[in-house]
């Protein structure tokens, strides 16, 4: 089994590869690979979830075909999208608590 970090490694390495424009989108996001189990019995799902700031949601979201093409291309189910002002500015956010790496990521992309 392959790990997220490798996942997220080689899902921006592709899409710089093949779409260096769309690459350059990703460098001021946070890109990590969100694992989930649904059903009974119950089946591993794995997405890219895609943090970005207010002014860069719309230039990225643009892009959502191909990037949801080399997800697909690479056996992952979905990307999502994850406006990270909003999970910020959230007060009923748990993330500062649950997940301080992450907090501090999503602070970064939305200072960039």
């Amino acid at each position: 089994m392959i790990s997220e970090e490798i996942l997220v490694k080689e899902f921006i390495r592709v899409v710089n590869h093949y779409y260096p424009r769309v690459g350059e989108l990703l460098d001021d996001c946070y890109v990590k690979v969100i694992t989930c189990y649904w059903g009974r019995p119950s089946k591993r799902l794995q997405y890219i979830g895609i943090y970005c700031s207010n002014e860069q949601m719309p230039y990225v979201q643009v892009q959502k075909d191909v990037l949801r093409e080399v997800a697909d291309n690479m056996g992952l189910v979905q990307v999502v999208f994850l406006n990270a002002t909003r999970l910020l500015r959230d007060p009923s956010s748990k993330i500062k608590h649950g997940d301080p790496r992450l907090w501090l990521d999503l602070q970064w992309v939305t200072t960039t």
